[in-house]
């Protein structure tokens, strides 16, 4: 039986035909309901719902006959949290309306406010209209077109994690009982084996089904290994971790005429990749998710001739000496390189709370863990963290979750969190912040189903039924792989330029900027003592130690 189309709903009490007329193009996708008023428009959800459809945009003009828009975007948001939500104004009122309605942007009333198109092929309007349909699209709907399947009994802990993998490199995917039509057919194309098949079965874009045991297994076949470079060669930079600053490092190496190659463990965009929509990056004035940001920069340093290896972690960095390339090793093979970065970033901090550590993957989950937020429909959640990444995280959990506690030991967040965060979540009826506490034990009947919250004031504490925890907890160095010879601070934290103390200088003067204590390695991004841990500065930083790859690789120029 063929789903039903998810639908747009135009509520278009003054131009109905205009606003109609425009979204005539998306007819062929998506169910087009028009409503002429606040009341209206909640009535049309609600019987969306009500037939388990689903609402994928609201279109309001920016003057309705019952409410204030803004106001009916809270309505409508109480019957359908998942719904993307666009103001089309009128050329007639749209300066004149601006100024109060923009503000509400900043709180996250709403995503997007435009100009109603004057005239036919109105592409402007209509890009911004399919950026949020795709981004509901890849976070809500449940994809029509799958690049990977898999075959689960259920939603395990592996299951999970391949599929945030997946989400991650923008791989749409979807998962089948083994008793469904579509799974028997792939567990039959299987290779013989002894006894019942292990779970999950993935099959992906080669169309042939195998058992993994780790999502390293499934970056290996989509996207091979360090072992497919030629043994003998040597490119001129290796970076180790791509997140942005090793995305930006890659792009602009390769498109400088370097061979490049790019060793990530996990998924592309590391932290910043899990991230559900970054609103405050330079040049997307509607937001943008981590993982189409690091998808782009990826296509885009692909574009250049950069390769990609994904799903081995480096485990060593031998040091050439005498004009001989450096030597990164890991568990699939060494690549040799004239020179490195290392942009591996930061991991999560754990919560060092033994119950809630083995609880991971079965309702815990460092990180945001997109695929996991789609599953607490019904559930409140908590997430433990103070910064923008939890407050990201809460914001797209508000979406599905029944509530989103935020807890933080701090007796407020707007020390460490963006302005415009604190006020989208304050404006969230869902989202609460709970000060001063902190997670400390977690239990259940094999996953996750109550917290027991400290209050680090008085001392007590309080259990609570919770369907998912999501730890943001600051950030700790990935670089235990790197030789003593490259000098960290006391946390971690590779050192370079200036901050490297002068007993480690190699002449008169300090190294260069992002150069490390060994020639030829340099540092960008998170993983570097004083960096600024914001998406932008990574990149910025990603982009700068080219020119001083070049200058190691080319010291004549």
């Amino acid at each position: 039986m063929t789903a039903a189309m998810p639908a747009i709903i135009l509520v278009a009490p003054e131009h109905p035909d205009e606003l109609a007329g425009e979204f005539g193009r998306y007819a062929r996708d998506y169910e087009i309901l028009q409503a002429g008023s606040t009341d209206e428009a909640e009535q049309v959800a609600a019987d969306v719902a009500s037939r388990g459809g689903q609402v994928a945009m609201f279109v309001a003009e920016s003057r309705l006959p019952d409410a204030n828009v803004l106001a009916a975007f809270g309505r409508w948001r109480s019957v359908v949290p998942t719904a993307r939500r666009l103001i089309a104004a009128h050329w007639s009122v749209f300066l004149t309306d601006a100024p109060n309605l923009r503000t509400g942007l900043a709180k996250g009333k709403y995503d997007a406010y435009l100009l109603m198109p004057r005239g036919v092929r109105d592409e402007e309007f209509h890009t911004a209209v399919c950026e949020l349909l795709s981004d509901w699209g890849s976070t809500v709907a449940t994809p029509e077109v799958t690049s990977v399947r898999l075959v689960a009994p259920a939603s395990d802990a592996l299951t999970l994690s391949v599929r945030d993998f997946l989400d991650r490199m923008g791989m749409p995917n979807r998962v089948f009982a083994p008793d469904s039509e579509v799974g028997r057919d792939i567990v039959a194309h299987l290779e013989p084996a002894d006894g019942e098949p292990a779970y999950p079965v993935v099959e992906a874009m080669d169309g042939v089904p195998v058992r993994v045991t780790s999502v390293r297994e499934v970056a290996h076949r989509i996207y091979g290994q360090p072992t497919d470079i030629e043994v003998d060669a040597v490119v001129d930079v290796a970076i180790v971790g791509a997140g942005p600053a090793g995305l930006a490092a890659a792009v602009y190496s390769s498109s400088g005429g370097l061979s490049t190659v790019v060793l990530e463990s996990e998924a592309v965009g590391g932290q910043a990749g899990t991230s559900s929509m970054i609103r405050n990056y330079l040049g997307f004035p509607r937001g943008v998710s981590g993982m189409r940001l690091a998808q782009r920069a990826r296509n885009q340093a692909i574009r250049f001739g950069t390769r990609f290896f994904t799903g081995w972690s480096v485990t060593g960095l031998e040091p050439g000496v005498d004009g001989e390339p450096h030597t990164l090793l890991t568990d699939g093979g060494h690549v040799r390189a004239r020179s490195v970065v290392v942009a591996t970033g930061v991991t999560y901090r754990k919560l060092r709370v033994p119950a809630v550590e083995a609880l991971v993957g079965l309702g815990v989950f460092h990180g945001s863990a997109m695929t996991a937020a789609r599953e607490t429909e019904g559930y409140d959640v908590v997430v433990v963290g103070g910064g923008n990444s939890a407050g990201q995280a809460a914001i797209h959990l508000a979406r599905f979750a029944r509530s989103v506690t935020i807890l933080v030991r701090r007796d407020t967040v707007e020390a460490t969190m963006s302005s415009y965060l604190v006020g989208e979540i304050a404006y969230n009826p869902r989202i609460t912040v709970q000060t001063c506490s902190e997670v400390v034990d977690a239990g259940g009947d094999g996953r996750l189903e109550w917290v027991a919250v400290r209050d680090t004031r008085t001392g007590t504490t309080e259990r609570r039924t919770c369907g998912g925890l999501f730890l943001l907890l600051g950030a700790e160095p990935h670089c235990e792989w790197l030789p003593e010879e490259v000098i960290r601070d006391g946390r971690g934290f590779v050192l370079t330029g200036r901050d490297v103390p002068a007993e480690h200088w190699s002449g008169a003067l300090p190294p260069e900027s992002l150069a490390t204590t060994v020639p030829g390695v340099f540092a960008a991004g998170d993983i570097r003592a004083g960096s600024m841990k914001r998406v932008a500065a990574a990149s910025g930083e990603g982009a700068s130690v080219v020119p001083l790859v070049h200058g190691w690789l080319d010291p004549g120029d």
